[in-house]
Parts: structure tokens; C-alpha cells; sequence
């Protein structure tokens, strides 16, 4: 287990606290904000309010001590670059850095955090591509002109092995994992979904499998026209 401060509980912190919670995280959430603190009160491990720009009001809590800190303040531009400096003099090694702009992004990126992320235009960027793509389920980028896509197997390779579809020759496209819901047989595990990560070339698909697929943005674009 690792300790996060998320500092700043708009909806995006809130949203990456509660998360973190959820997976088992110890979570030091922080705002100025009296009422958005005491909101997630009973859900993170602790929550104070205190101005994050201030280094002592953030030692005196022990931010110094948390392994990841999300700065998730990306509005207030100011703010936000200067929580980044002082959390990093205080030693953080590791921090995740909202941002509504590019050239916002960018002044971080030059502070040094670790990653620099875009809620809204990452949202967006989903969004289109699912409109785009009705048949994909989930759309991620993970680098520019690369992603991730989850998508319901193609019935045409329904009782084919993973290498007789030949996705990887035909299209440049690899398929990390197979998910596949388990039939409900009264049984522990029944009715839920399993997930075949690494899958062999020898595993058959099914009718109702998922694929998750990681390649080039054009080449998953192929694949699922």
C-alpha cells in the first residue's frame, strides 16, 4: 500500500481520492476549503484544510512523507505551480499534476512533475472516439498516435485460436488480455467476468469475449471498421 495527498477537492480530486480509497490507498485529501474537506472526511484515511501553497501549513500536516502527491488544481493556474514547487522542496519525488491548458502543462512539465494530465480533454478525446467507433466499449491514449482499446469480439473470429485471426499480422494491432463472463452456474465466480491477461496464441474466442488491444491509433481504427 502507498500514501497519496490529493490536494484540491473539486470534482476530479474528489473523484481520484475516493478511487484511491476504493483500491485500498491511504489518502491524505487537502483543499482550503472547509466544506469539501469535511465532505470526504469519513472516506479518506485523513482530510485537512489548510492553504497548500503555505510549506509549513503542508509540514505540519507531513505531506513530506506521502509517496505520490496529485496537485488538482489545474483552474487556478498560479496555484497550482506553486503547490508543485513547494511540495517538491519539501522531497515529494512523485507528482501528478492537473492542467487546463497546454501551455499550463507545459510550465509543469518544466518544473519536473512526473505526469501532467488533461481530465477534460482526455474525456473529450474518449468521447470522440466512441462516437466515432460505436462498436469500442473504452478508448484510451496512451501516447501520441497509440492507445488502448476494449471492444466486443468481431463475430467473424467467434471459434477461432487468437492465431488463426491473425490480428497482429493483418492489422499491427496486439491483444493483451481476453475478458469473458463466466456462466452462472450457482456456483462462487458464476455469472461474473474473468480476465485472460498475456492470452496464448493457442486460447479460443467466444461469442461475447472482450478484446483489449494496445497499438497504433490508425491500425485499431482498421481493425474495428
Amino acid at each position: 500500500m502507498r500514501t497519496f495527498a490529493v490536494i484540491g477537492l473539486g470534482r476530479f480530486g474528489t473523484a481520484v481520492a475516493e478511487t484511491l480509497v476504493d483500491q485500498g490507498q491511504e489518502v491524505l485529501a487537502v483543499d482550503n476549503s472547509t466544506e469539501k474537506v469535511e465532505r470526504l472526511g469519513e472516506i479518506v484515511t485523513h482530510s485537512v484544510q489548510c492553504d497548500a501553497t503555505d510549506e509549513k501549513a503542508l509540514k505540519a500536516i507531513g505531506l513530506e512523507n506521502v509517496d505520490v502527491a496529485v496537485v488538482s488544481v489545474g483552474e487556478d493556474v498560479e496555484a497550482s505551480i506553486l503547490i508543485v514547487m513547494t511540495i517538491m522542496d519539501l522531497g515529494v519525488t512523485e507528482i501528478i499534476a492537473k492542467a487546463v491548458t497546454a501551455k499550463q502543462g507545459k510550465v509543469l512539465e518544466k518544473l519536473g512533475v512526473t505526469r501532467v494530465v488533461y481530465p477534460e480533454r482526455e474525456a473529450a478525446v474518449r468521447l470522440a472516439h466512441s462516437l466515432a467507433t460505436p462498436s469500442q466499449l473504452e478508448h484510451l491514449q496512451l501516447a501520441k498516435g497509440f492507445g488502448f482499446v476494449e471492444m466486443p469480439l468481431p463475430s467473424r473470429y467467434a471459434g477461432m485460436l487468437l492465431r488463426e485471426t491473425m490480428i497482429r499480422t493483418h492489422y499491427n494491432v496486439n491483444v493483451v488480455a481476453i475478458k469473458r463472463k463466466v456462466p452462472d452456474t450457482g456456483l462462487p465466480g458464476g455469472g461474473e467476468e474473468e480476465v485472460n491477461f498475456n492470452p496464448s496464441p493457442d486460447d479460443l474466442l467466444k461469442e461475447g469475449d472482450t478484446l483489449l488491444m494496445i497499438g497504433h491509433e490508425r491500425d485499431l481504427q482498421r481493425l474495428q471498421e
